[in-house]
């Protein structure tokens, strides 16, 4: 049984502590979350150490059907407008948004309680001061096919065709 499993099952004086790292190549710095009241310094799973921001996230897990899709909506409390601004940004830049959602407890701090779930945010809303992303797990509209690009570096006989 893992810590998250006895945690779910029977709660103690320990917590969950949900994390959000939103990156982008068009910013200077990740945008940091953390689920709470009190701002976490967090080791990473690259042995990062990282200082999350206290603020309120809420995720709605994806509906069970055969779309195809697996997006998940998050809701942040964004009342200085900070994440509004890089996500608009970013858009501006036609650069791609990955978000890493963590879960650590909060008696260690030093590692992930599991493996991260990385994503790609597809669209952000404002809503009063409510930040709505929705994010994907795999980016399958983006992915090119063939995956492999035959150019002279790859395949060095197609400079003679």
């Amino acid at each position: 049984m893992t810590i998250l499993e006895r945690l779910f099952a029977s709660s103690g004086t320990e917590v969950i502590i949900p994390t959000l790292e939103i990156t982008c190549d068009a910013w200077s710095e990740p945008i940091l979350l953390c689920n709470g009241y009190e701002d976490q310094t967090c080791i990473t799973e690259d042995a990062r150490t990282l200082t999350f921001v206290a603020s309120g996230i809420q995720v709605a897990l994806p509906k069970r059907d055969t779309s195809g899709t697996q997006s998940l909506r998050f809701a942040i409390d964004n009342v200085t407008g900070q994440a509004q601004s890089l996500i608009d940004q970013a858009l501006e830049a036609e650069e791609i948004i990955r978000m890493t959602f963590r879960h650590y407890v909060s008696s260690d701090l030093s590692a992930p309680a599991e493996n991260p779930l990385k994503f790609v945010i597809r669209d952000g809303a404002m809503e009063g001061s409510v930040l709505q992303i929705n994010a994907t797990f795999f980016d399958m509209i983006n992915v090119a096919w063939p995956r492999n690009f035959y150019t002279p570096e790859f395949a060095p006989g197609l400079k003679y065709l």
